[in-house]
């Protein structure tokens, strides 16, 4: 819209052609231009527009605030808005009302019923008020109380406001069978409308959209079929049902018959018909609508384009969204930002997403988790972290909620952050964010995955209610931790509370038992598999190999019924390690640089065996093959955290900020050690250099220079956690459990394979790992 000043009657003409917020604010624009906005017939009018486009509410709030003497057109307006924004607006409803109420002007019976559905599940306070006004038995504002109750309840209420009624409206009818439909008693429903005198197309639209909340979509689509008049609602009813059900194919097939009906597709139903294609597996489908729409040249408003956008972001078709992002352009809303957002994180495009995120003026608690989630679920858990702390000291302060919760609680699971941990716990204490199965399950995994099992059972115990990952997610502490036998007795007693294990417990199952060194158990868990995939037979594979069952377990390689995949093989060539097995970790080895090229732990690992084994030859022919596929060795790692932040160590480093002080102690204990019979294990360097250095080489791993950071920063009968990304090589856990004993501490040591507990020189793992 460019405009100078116009006359009246094209301003009325503008006002009808008003599409966006764009448009809006232009109109409004020349409203003040030609000092009009201060009328209350336009300030009503751009109200009623805001309402239509949902404009923001500071925005609408500063028109009635603009307006001098607004008129009760103005205010009955202002109430709609708020009606739609539902009970979060209830105090601003409170504070119009009493302003309405200062004001020089004749408060109707008309804005009662306005003023009730504005203030959404608080209305019951306005039928106090109308009640002492006398005013309870106007047809409209009875109609308006009994709809309150119906909305939100007790439906016991309304039935009682409906049946002390001696003449009923059809609206009061209506307003009935929705309210027995909102609450599930679809009996009393259908009775009311078998009773009813005469219906419309809302009672029949109620009655399909009563059966889709229950999943009934024959009888639902039963009685759309019956409706004598149709009009767009109905349409967009049953459209709805089967789109929320999930039957996308039904829905684009009811909107092919509605095409060919007089009843023209409004903006809702366009929305409708996009989600139905954004969940259709065939894309082919979505694409012909989508051609459709392109061959009509269908003008989209913005809440359609935003369904357009979800339906592109959940394909992954992430340039088609983006153009769809970009075309909106300031009529963008939250949820827009929202989609484009989440359809980049989605496919781990993080940058993309966080430059997204920055650039938003107003986020909503959907726009943090979808960011912070984000983060966790592709892996990075520190940036998870630290934007949930920007979040919870963000200026437009919003307030986290379980969803934010689950995902920074996982978030420092994976980082072995136990501190971290209880800080956020202690903030869903503080905002009394209740927490559902799946954040409890979030707590199970952060104790597990903190080597805090104590706390991890105890969660589990005050659960009411479980299900399967709840299970899942202890049963793999118990692995991690060698917990075999406890392990085992919680899958008897998930069977004794009816929980069926699925897929993961049984992997799960099979790694605790394989990590205990419980065959027997083991081998019956999975001989009692009905169907045991491709994940089973390399735990089934591990466990036989750990014991040095190693040619049963090639045996049954050969023998599987399935084509093998690169897991199996890497379970037999971690067993060879172990067992220095050459033969057997050569014909795995050789597999899986077919199978997994890229991956550099295959090739560490036989690298391992030649070492060991004295093969420096074979040792360099694999590091020449590693540098020919373009593979580089993972750089090991460990953690400690420390006053809420983690401090990185990696072999040889020497670029914390107390370095002279780790290397310090570093040497105390390496004089401690030897004067205790200490001799450093060098069978695990993977080079043919002197004696010397290579003592030097595993004398300076990454465990032991974070656990002498631990030892100099912590108290001296605190727990000392180490995260380490690899697996442990021997001489660290000998040294771990020399210097438990010497130190008197206790070391839980979490690597890429389980969790080592170090108490007075002996590890929980029995040395069996």
């Amino acid at each position: 819209m460019n405009f100078g000043r116009l006359s009246m009657s094209q301003l009325d003409s503008l006002a009808c052609k008003i599409s966006n917020l764009s448009q809006l604010r232009q109109f409004h624009a020349q409203l003040i231009q030609n000092s009009l906005h201060h009328h209350s017939q336009w300030a009503s009018l751009l109200i009623s527009q805001c309402t239509r486009l949902r404009a923001p509410p500071p925005y609408t709030r500063l028109i009635f605030d603009s307006t001098p003497r607004p008129d009760i057109h103005v205010f009955i307006s202002m109430l709609k808005y708020y009606s739609n924004l539902g009970s979060a607006h209830f105090n601003q409803v409170v504070s119009l009302y009493q302003k309405l109420q200062c004001c020089d002007l004749r408060i109707g019976t008309f804005v009662y019923p306005v003023l009730i559905k504005s203030a959404g599940s608080k209305g019951i306070e306005f039928h106090a008020h109308v009640l002492k006004l006398g005013l309870a038995s106007d047809p409209y504002i009875r109609n308006a109380i009994m709809g309150l109750y119906a909305k939100y309840g007790p439906v016991e209420n309304a039935r009682d406001v409906f049946a002390e009624m001696h003449e009923r409206t059809l609206a009061d009818w209506n307003n009935m069978i929705f309210g027995y439909w909102n609450w599930g008693n679809k009996a009393e429903a259908c009775r009311l409308f078998d009773m009813m005198p005469e219906r419309n197309v809302v009672t029949w639209t109620a009655m399909v959209t009563g059966y889709a909340r229950m999943k009934d979509l024959e009888n639902a689509r039963r009685y759309f079929d019956e409706i004598p008049e149709k009009n767009v609602v109905s349409w967009n009813a049953m459209l709805s049902a089967y789109a929320q059900n999930r039957f996308p194919e039904e829905a684009l097939k009811l909107f092919d018959d509605m095409m060919n009906s007089r009843d023209q597709p409004n903006e809702t139903t366009w929305a409708i018909v996009i989600s139905a294609c954004s969940s259709c597996g065939d894309c082919s489908l979505a694409d012909s609508f989508v051609q459709k729409l392109n061959q009509k040249r269908i003008h989209l408003s913005y809440f359609a384009k935003t369904a357009l956008l979800d339906m592109y972001a959940k394909r992954g078709s992430l340039q088609a969204a983006r153009q769809v992002f970009d075309e909106l352009g300031v009529s963008r809303n939250t949820v827009t930002w929202n989609a484009m957002i989440s359809a980049y994180t989605r496919v781990g495009d993080l940058a993309s997403a966080r430059e997204l995120f920055d650039k938003m003026l107003e986020r909503d608690v959907v726009t943090w988790n979808s960011m912070i989630s984000g983060y966790a679920q592709n892996g990075q858990s520190a940036l998870a972290i630290d934007l949930f702390k920007d979040m919870i000291t963000a200026a437009d302060d919003p307030k986290p909620d379980e969803v934010t919760m689950v995902s920074v609680i996982s978030a420092c699971g994976h980082l072995g952050a136990l501190d971290i941990g209880n800080w956020v716990i202690s903030i869903v204490r503080k905002n009394h964010i209740k927490l559902s199965i799946s954040g409890y399950n979030s707590l199970i995994f952060l104790y597990s995955k903190c080597g805090s099992m104590d706390d991890a059972k105890r969660t589990f115990q005050e659960m009411t209610t479980r299900d399967v990952v709840s299970y899942n997610t202890l049963i793999a502490g118990f692995a991690a931790h060698g917990h075999g036998m406890e392990a085992v007795k919680l899958l008897s007693k998930m069977k004794g509370e009816f929980v069926e294990p699925d897929r993961v417990t049984y992997i799960v199952i099979l790694t605790a038992c394989s990590h205990a060194g419980m065959l027997e158990e083991g081998w019956k868990v999975f001989e009692s598999i009905k169907a045991p995939d491709a994940d089973h037979y390399a735990c089934v594979i591990d466990l036989l190999g750990r014991v040095g069952k190693l040619d049963e377990a090639k045996k049954i390689i050969d023998d599987m019924p399935k084509e093998p995949y690169a897991g199996v093989y890497g379970s037999l060539l971690n067993a060879s390690r172990i067992h220095k097995r050459i033969d057997l970790g050569e014909f795995a080895a050789s597999t899986l640089f077919e199978l997994e090229p890229h991956n550099s732990g295959n090739y560490i690992l036989l690298s391992n065996i030649y070492a060991s084994a004295g093969r420096w030859d074979d040792v360099v022919r694999v590091r020449e093959l590693m540098r020919k596929v373009g593979v580089k060795k993972a750089t090991g790692w460990s953690w400690v955290e420390y006053k809420g932040k983690l401090h990185k160590f990696i072999v040889g480093d020497k670029s914390h900020e107390r370095s002279d002080d780790v290397y310090r102690v570093l040497a105390e204990l390496g004089r401690k050690m030897r004067n205790s019979g200490y001799m450093a294990d060098k069978t695990c360097v993977l080079r043919d250099v002197e004696e010397e250095e290579k003592e030097e080489m595993v004398g300076t791993h990454s465990e032991k220079l974070a656990v002498c950071f631990a030892l100099l920063v912590t108290d001296a009968e605190a727990v000392i956690r180490v995260v380490k990304n690899l697996r442990v090589c021997w001489d660290c856990h000998t040294a771990m459990k020399m210097i438990s004993n010497l130190e008197g501490r206790k070391i839980i040591l979490r690597d890429n394979n389980r969790f080592h507990c170090f108490s007075d020189g002996i590890c929980s793992c029995g040395d069996y790992w």
